[in-house]
């Protein structure tokens, strides 16, 4: 396995060139940055994932995290608590996020950048954060000041850490099946008892709490989705002055024994086994699932984007690794050497692919963040409607394209190791285990396609995939005028463009009325 190589040049194109830098610093939440001052901040951010984060990939496959039973505790592997230590130290889990809890102020597709670091130096690390920052981003929109004020600062900072509690045994991609209950204790509180499984980082020993957001049912709640509320369960009890009080009632019973991602310890917790783990209501009762959306795009991006990391991962292996061997003849070698196994055609070939699928998936990603930072922040109503417009279509692409794609460029890279990639020496294993879980939590796949044909190609009645195709067509006056050197794109891109914009009509015309037509 390689050193990993943060692939900054690749990514300042992306910035530079097919995102608007400036127009995100002129936003006024950004006022005080310049593209000079992102781009130093992603270097060093690169330099410190390199150095600290990625060198524990490796044990953290070979090791695991390991539980307890005695104690309900989890071990993370060697080198994570103090890896862990020195990111928070450094100050990366706060950039994206506002300087009124104490974060960095920078725009949400510099975080993406920076995911997009970390997740390919070692994806199972970088859950902690990504699952702290969908608890993060549901808080800030939902919580109240007084919740704000107690568990925010400490989660921007990664001082502690968050997680989602959605799953339970019978509920998994049909959350309206979800029975943990949430029973009021009088003191404006309430007790929740039930089972959740595969929760990400629910117990580990990398930060002093953990503040679980936990979906339940209160005793007179409506059945299906809308009788879900959305609670804060801290592992520790936070008095109001911040300090930690005593051992709230959960436990992670046990984690599971996965295919990939070995370090994140996936786990089953168990929610008042005695009294009744205390929780805190947010928002108004019902509401849960509605809450969850909030941050449902933002998470179904930073899955995408993990697609998009262990694909550069693998290419940055697979093509050091196909510099290095020598295996029979290229055509046209001459000389008695065995030829590089980069200039035999079908190992070039798949090169290739794995390129060009990271450099598509950088693309719709980070425009795909960009458009979040509008829709968020931009003082045009219009600018923002138009982008939340652009961020609802994406959404789905980025996560189910992305993370498709993922898992084919990782398995490429096994074929170009040939014998040696189906040994688990070599490393590039690892990255198809890993990248293997991302097609299905955050929304499986099946359900990315359910959401763009059944709910974002008919949206505005078509007008708002219509108009994204409008700018694709006009793509191609801008190529005409750049010369002859891009025929071959203009003529692959109204290809495509023709068999998109069939398709969509196809589907306008059969699936509105009946979405299993589309299906």
């Amino acid at each position: 396995m390689a050193d990993y190589r943060p692939p900054l040049r690749d990514i300042r194109f992306v910035l530079e060139h097919l995102t608007d830098l400036e127009a995100l610093c002129a936003l006024p939440e950004y006022a005080g940055l310049d593209p000079d001052t992102i781009l130093g901040v992603l270097e060093e951010n690169a330099k410190f994932v390199a150095e600290v984060i990625a060198p524990l990939n490796r044990v953290g496959d070979l090791e695991g995290s390991q539980h307890d039973p005695a104690t309900g505790t989890v071990r993370t592997p060697t080198g994570f608590i103090d890896g862990y230590k020195r990111y928070v130290e450094a100050g990366w889990p706060g950039v994206p996020f506002p300087e009124t809890y104490d974060g960095g102020g920078f725009p949400w597709l510099v975080g993406i950048s920076m995911q997009e670091f970390i997740s390919s130096a070692n994806m199972a690390f970088s859950m902690a954060p990504l699952l702290t920052q969908g608890a993060i981003d549901l808080l800030m929109h939902h919580g109240s000041e007084e919740q704000k004020e107690k568990y925010l600062k400490r989660m921007v900072t990664g001082e502690w850490t968050g997680t989602m509690n959605l799953t339970e045994p019978q509920a998994g991609s049909d959350v309206g099946a979800v029975r943990t209950k949430a029973v009021p204790a009088g003191d404006g509180t309430y007790r929740i008892t039930g089972t959740k499984i595969y929760i990400s980082f629910g117990e580990h020993d990398m930060a002093d709490n953990i503040i679980h957001l936990v979906l339940a049912r209160t005793p007179d709640a409506p059945p299906g989705t809308k009788g879900i509320s959305c609670f804060i369960v801290p592992k520790f009890l936070v008095g109001d002055d911040g300090s930690l009080g005593a051992r709230n009632d959960v436990s992670c019973v046990s984690i599971e024994h996965k295919m990939g991602i070995k370090a994140s310890p996936t786990c089953v917790m168990s929610y008042g086994e005695n009294d009744g783990a205390v929780g805190y209501l947010i928002g108004e009762e019902n509401h849960g699932m509605r809450y969850m959306f909030t941050m449902m795009n933002n998470a179904r991006l930073s899955v995408g984007l993990e697609g998009l990391a262990l694909a550069e991962r693998a290419y940055q292996d697979a093509l050091q690794y196909a510099q290095e061997r020598r295996q029979g003849r290229a055509p046209g070698a001459t000389g008695t050497e065995m030829s590089l196994i980069i200039d035999l055609p079908d190992v070039r070939r798949m090169l290739l692919t794995m390129k060009a699928i990271i450099d598509a998936l950088r693309a719709i990603i980070y425009v795909n963040a960009e458009a979040l930072d509008l829709a968020n922040h931009h003082p045009d109503p219009e600018v923002r409607q138009r982008s939340q417009d652009l961020v609802e279509l994406l959404i789905p692409i980025s996560k189910g394209f992305g993370t498709d794609m993922g898992i084919e460029a990782t398995s490429l890279a096994i074929q170009i190791y040939g014998g040696m990639g189906y040994i688990e020496e070599s490393g590039v294993p690892q990255h198809f285990r890993d990248a293997r879980i991302t097609a299905i939590y955050e929304g499986t796949n099946g359900i990315q396609a359910m959401d763009l044909v059944g709910r974002k190609l008919p949206m505005r009645g078509g007008a708002i995939v219509g108009s994204f195709l409008a700018d694709v067509a006009a793509l191609d006056a801008r190529l005409a005028a750049a010369g002859t050197g891009f025929e071959v794109i203009r003529t692959q891109l109204a290809a495509a463009h023709g068999v998109v914009t069939d398709t969509v009509a196809w589907l306008t015309e059969h699936g509105l009325a009946d979405v299993r037509n589309a299906l």
